[in-house]
Parts: structure tokens; C-alpha cells; sequence
């Protein structure tokens, strides 16, 4: 699957701790994208448990990911768009609880 950003997750990376973005990197590389490519294949096989992945209530199409609610708190909310006739994966917002302020 593809990948792309929002300006607002953009932002949000500049911001991160090296620590905290190389925590996010590591959890994409290892569980995510692959979580996401199940998914292209079987829209119905369910997110990992470990992902908690989520619709963000009050924000149609939008879902969020926590893979981690200590130091660093790690959240991140996406969309699951089509494009050209491709499924993508926008990033909208990476980092703590906040980001669910404007997901």
C-alpha cells in the first residue's frame, strides 16, 4: 500500500522527539504495513490487537492507531483513500492524545 501525508501529520513529525518518531517508524515498518497489505488483500481480516486500531468518533473515514498509551504516548490517525483507482493510506496526525484535538 501507499503511503501519504497530510501538512497538519507533516507538522506534527517535526515536532516528535527523535525518540518518539523513531518509535512510530519502527511500529509502521514492523506491524503496520503490514497490517496493511492483509487488508488489500481481505478488507474483512480484522487490524491487529496490538494496533488498536479504531474509527475517531466525530470524524467519518477517519481511524486512529495507538500502539502505545505510557511515555512515549503513541498516536497517529489516518484515512483509507483511493486514488487513481489505488488504495492509500493518508497519514493526517501522529503523536500524543492531543492529536485527536483536530484528527
Amino acid at each position: 500500500m501507499t503511503f501519504e501525508t497530510t501538512p497538519a501529520f507533516d507538522a506534527d513529525v517535526r515536532r516528535l522527539k527523535p525518540v518518539h518518531l523513531a518509535v512510530f517508524r519502527q511500529i509502521v515498518e514492523e506491524k503496520f504495513a503490514r497490517a496493511c497489505d492483509a487488508y488489500l488483500e481481505d478488507p474483512s481480516r480484522p487490524w491487529p490487537a496490538s494496533l488498536r486500531i479504531k474509527p475517531v468518533r466525530g470524524a467519518p473515514g477517519v481511524l486512529e492507531m495507538t500502539w502505545s498509551f505510557a511515555s512515549p504516548d503513541g498516536r497517529a490517525t489516518f484515512e483509507l483513500v483511493t486514488v487513481d483507482g489505488e488504495l492509500r493510506c493518508r497519514w493526517r496526525r501522529v503523536g500524543g492524545h492531543d492529536v485527536f484535538r483536530s484528527p
